[in-house]
């Protein structure tokens, strides 16, 4: 049996939660008794912890919200947790890499040398990147969603002479370093994204609104996928392959992207698939390689390759004649 000090942490870890737990689940977790759990449940009442007891045929505990909780305890996971996310916190976009250095060093000083070690071998260097968002727009940006409340806004690319956006504020997606705002634009009738570090909030509204269904249920897949171009679903509307030799393959390997597929359809031949919001984008995406390839298909990738074949071609100016 773990010692009480020891099992009223985990305890703790549970009800912090924030969400109703019967006492036999509880007791389950732990590997004790019901009586245990009333026993440990108590003393964290004695600590300064406002426990509630739950009625019901089984009864169950809630850790009750409050503005005077004692401090926090966290177990070994959730220590290393809250330290490496403080420690990667530069590289979310956010302009909070001061305040989170402090708070990690404040962090790290109360570890144990157990902890502190896990996090240290960690080592993690981070870049804050060239576009960061005030933290204090940010949090009036996600107040708005939370609150579902409608957000007036100016919008940098938009200037001075254009009136604020009026939308419904949906949902706040990090994505790639950056910070984006998800709503319905009241004046466009119609699911716009707009990035947070070119938002300048102006004064509440104070008017509510009825959220609308995200297409997919899924806000992040949703950004995703509008930044593939499509509508719903996060992968790409134009995908098409090509065929590269294998040592072609293997000189392409470190410039292909992420999402790039690369399949051997022989000894000497590999298979090369890519996506692109458009058949011309992808049909430049692949003259960029800097080896010689086949098209593979489908049709209108075909199509678009030769028609940027023409386009070069007609780009190509006359050689100059030669000097007498």
């Amino acid at each position: 049996m773990s010692s009480p000090s020891s099992r009223m942490l985990a305890l703790l870890s549970l009800l912090q939660v924030h969400r109703d737990w019967p006492g036999d689940q509880l007791a389950e977790r732990l590997a004790v008794t019901p009586r245990t759990i009333r026993r440990d449940v108590d003393r964290l009442r004695e600590l300064g912890y406002r426990v509630d007891a739950l009625r019901g045929p089984a009864g169950g505990y809630r850790l009750a919200a409050g503005s005077d909780l004692p401090p926090l305890l966290f177990d070994d996971d959730q220590a290393v947790a809250i330290a490496l996310a403080l420690a990667v916190a530069p590289a979310s976009g956010a302009d909070i890499a001061e305040s989170a250095a402090r708070a990690l060093a404040t962090v790290r000083q109360v570890m144990p040398a157990r902890l502190r070690h896990r996090v240290d071998a960690v080592g993690a260097v981070t870049t804050t990147g060239a576009v960061r968002v005030d933290p204090d727009v940010l949090v009036a940006v996600s107040e708005s969603v939370h609150r579902r409340e409608l957000l007036r806004f100016d919008h940098a690319p938009d200037g001075d002479a254009r009136p604020a956006r009026r939308v419904e504020p949906h949902a706040v997606v990090a994505r790639h370093g950056r910070w984006y705002l998800l709503a319905w634009d009241l004046e466009r009738d119609d699911w716009r994204t707009y990035r947070v570090d070119r938002i300048a909030p102006r004064a509440r509204t104070g008017v509510r609104f009825v959220p609308r269904p995200v297409p997919g249920d899924d806000a992040a897949v949703f950004v995703a996928a509008r930044f593939k171009g499509s509508d719903r679903d996060d992968v790409w509307p134009c995908t098409g392959s090509v065929l590269v030799s294998a040592d072609g393959a293997r000189t392409l390997a470190p410039y292909l992207p992420d999402d790039a597929v690369v399949e051997p359809t022989g000894p000497d031949e590999v298979r090369v698939t890519l996506g692109s919001w458009s058949w011309e984008g992808l049909a430049a995406a692949f003259a960029a390689f800097v080896v010689d390839f086949t098209v593979h298909g489908p049709p209108p990738l075909h199509d678009a390759v030769l028609a940027l074949a023409d386009r070069l071609r007609g780009a190509t100016l006359p050689a100059a004649p030669p000097s007498p």
